[in-house]
């Protein structure tokens, strides 16, 4: 019987990146079984963001990507990404009962969820060969750049709702568009 316990994995890509959707990751270690689920762009944008709209479409997506995975409640683990965006879902796990680690996920699962947004990225034209895998202030300002560089096409892909963007970075990235539209002329 306890060949078919399974260990979900669970991570998350892009929630904190400047710019496009997010992706959340299922992994079963067993079976090498890999799933994603997408979280639009749009559900950052600032009233979304007040209203927990990132975080609680995570928790529908997480129960949709569990069921989809034939999760088994009492006989599978699930390992949980650390990050604030599954605050819903540990929740959830926790009123429901549900069995699950907080872990760092490494390896398989994080580099393919990470692969699939710097996908994503590409898709909506980002080419710098800066942009990689590795999260943090690098990704942050070759996305940032991205953006300054056609503020007023690219915006619409902004995760706009966070505070840093309303209070410090819009007003940056207009100030670099304008820089680069005197350059132009």
């Amino acid at each position: 019987m306890s060949s078919n316990k399974k260990t979900i994995e669970i991570d998350d890509s892009g929630t904190g990146d400047l710019v496009g959707d997010a992706f959340i990751g299922f992994h079963v270690i067993e079976s090498g079984e890999l799933l994603f689920k997408r979280v639009p762009v749009q559900l950052y944008r600032k009233n979304n963001i007040k209203n927990n709209a990132p975080k609680k479409k995570i928790l529908e997506i997480v129960k949709k990507g569990l069921n989809e995975l034939n999760y088994k409640k009492g006989i599978d683990l699930i390992k949980l990404c650390r990050g604030d965006c599954f605050d819903l879902v540990r929740d959830y796990f926790k009123e429901q009962g549900i069995r699950y680690e907080d872990a760092a996920i490494e390896g398989v699962l994080q580099l393919a969820v990470e692969g699939r947004l710097i996908q994503h990225l590409r898709n909506l034209g980002i080419r710098s060969r800066s942009l990689t895998i590795e999260s943090g202030a690098k990704r942050y300002f070759v996305l940032f750049d991205w953006v300054a560089r056609k503020f007023p096409q690219r915006e619409k892909y902004v995760k706009s709702g966070f505070n840093g963007w309303q209070k410090k970075w819009k007003k940056k990235a207009i100030e670099k568009y304008e820089k680069y539209q005197k350059k132009r002329r």
